[in-house]
């Protein structure tokens, strides 16, 4: 008798767990720079590029990174943000960062070289987003490396 219970209970259960919203399954976005300008004042305007990897949208709040241009000392790369970004789209966000002189260096140097000038760059730090089918924010880490080149006819720009 209770193997038969048993049998009338599992499907039953079984049928429940499954009424349940899918889970959409979260990966780490993808950062990069799309775009960096001088200003007048000797900082950096970054337009950084946010790439949403998961199957679900987020929300996007803040980043807290490195910048490091060929061997320099990284720099402190912070702002504040809100981004809601669907699945497996991309938006971009502007920080400004004031560089050290090194980077400032390797930076006219590429441009000295035109189009020519490629300079490497590593962006790391984490990214605090929430997927939309979670309750509370969290850190997402990312790394990428990359180059920037001057922008033809373009002063001051890099992508």
């Amino acid at each position: 008798m209770r193997f038969l219970r048993w049998i009338v209970l599992l499907p039953l259960a079984l049928a429940l767990i499954a009424c349940g919203p899918p889970r959409k399954s979260v990966f780490p976005p993808t950062l990069s720079i799309q775009q960096l300008v001088l200003t007048p004042g000797g900082a950096w305007r970054l337009t950084v590029r946010i790439q949403n990897n998961s199957y679900g949208g987020m929300d996007f709040t803040e980043l807290d990174g490195q910048l490091a241009m060929a061997d320099s000392v990284p720099v402190r790369v912070h702002g504040s943000f809100d981004r809601d970004i669907p699945a497996f789209a991309g938006d971009v966000v502007q920080i400004d960062v004031l560089p050290t002189a090194a980077m400032s260096r390797a930076l006219a140097a590429s441009a000295a070289k035109g189009s020519a000038g490629a300079l490497p760059y590593t962006l790391s730090g984490s990214v605090r987003a929430k997927p939309e089918q979670e309750k509370a924010p969290r850190d997402f880490d990312f790394s990428g490396k990359d180059w920037l080149s001057p922008v033809p006819g373009i002063a001051h720009t890099w992508r």
